[in-house]
């Protein structure tokens, strides 16, 4: 398995321990990311610190992981320090769809302030009314 998954109380940190996230290495990304959703991980931060490349296939898990935890808490972005994938990113636009942070301890940072946001929001009794 070229992964390595962290399980925290409120969320889940999925590393990708290869240097390519292409056409080969995504579909058991894919498999992965479903399986820890279907396991109920609130959130879930993606550390591709190891990752020098990505492709479309790459980017595909990405997203998909993206659309999933929007139903159920907060997926991050980690790790995207390599020059081909921080270019791939911009080039993307992905940080205007996925939330990307520089460093875990961002992710958890951010993870932990949505957490915060939602639970304001299902005790305000204004926002049951909408």
């Amino acid at each position: 398995m070229k992964f390595s998954v962290d399980k925290q109380e409120r969320y889940a940190i999925l590393e990708i321990q290869a240097e390519n996230l292409n056409s080969i290495v995504a579909p058991e990304l894919k498999s992965e990311i479903i399986f820890l959703f279907n396991e109920g991980v609130q959130n879930l931060i993606l550390d591709i610190s190891s990752v020098k490349y990505v492709d479309s296939s790459g980017l595909s898990a990405i997203l998909t992981a993206d659309r999933l935890w929007k139903e159920q808490g907060t997926f991050v972005l980690t790790g995207a320090t390599a020059p081909n994938v921080a270019r791939l990113i911009d080039i993307s636009r992905l940080e205007t769809v996925v939330a990307v942070r520089p460093s875990t301890e961002a992710s958890v940072e951010y993870i932990m302030l949505q957490e915060l946001q939602r639970e304001l929001e299902s005790d305000d009794p204004a926002s049951e009314e909408e």
